[in-house]
């Protein structure tokens, strides 16, 4: 699993501030969506390339696995979950054949959920722990790492 940022103290973690800091990732996330227009949405910038549709699709995505991973997490010490292959995901859920608004109202439903239920944490719970691939992954460091993803993703669309 690619990592975008370096794991904190998970006993330091505060929930409600992971929320919040994600919610403000949510307001700049939704600005730059809408100075996107449909068309630009859906242009790939090279053969191969997600459009900018597809990205935001693949954060929909991967809202859909963290929540899956952070409801568990909750439930348990200890799990192990298969990871997931996003360049499937994304084609299989065919981001590109819906309507940008629908896309981004999609992210935005699936983060403000995420956020909810982040807010809502046991900060015990963050150090739980995902085993994945011989790695141990505490909660509090999926959480931080998915805002890190969204604003990599972020950086890449046009301005």
């Amino acid at each position: 699993m690619a990592s975008y940022t370096t794991p904190s103290d998970p006993t330091a973690l505060d929930p409600i501030a992971l929320a919040d800091h994600l919610r403000d990732v949510m307001a700049t996330a939704a600005a730059r969506f809408d100075a996107i227009s449909a068309e630009a949405a859906a242009v790939s910038p090279a053969p191969g390339k997600w459009s900018v549709q597809q990205i935001v699709g693949h954060l929909c995505d991967s809202a859909m696995n963290n929540q899956q991973r952070i409801v568990r997490l909750a439930l348990e010490p200890s799990i192990d979950l298969p990871g997931y292959e996003q360049e499937g995901w994304v084609r299989v859920q065919r981001y590109q054949a819906r309507g940008w608004s629908e896309v981004v109202g999609l992210w935005l439903v699936l983060n403000r959920h995420f956020a909810h239920t982040v807010e809502g944490l046991d900060r015990t719970v963050l150090t739980h722990v995902w085993h994945y691939k011989g790695e141990a992954l505490t909660l509090g460091f999926i959480i931080e790492d998915y805002i890190a993803h969204m604003k990599h993703h972020l950086r890449t669309l046009p301005v």
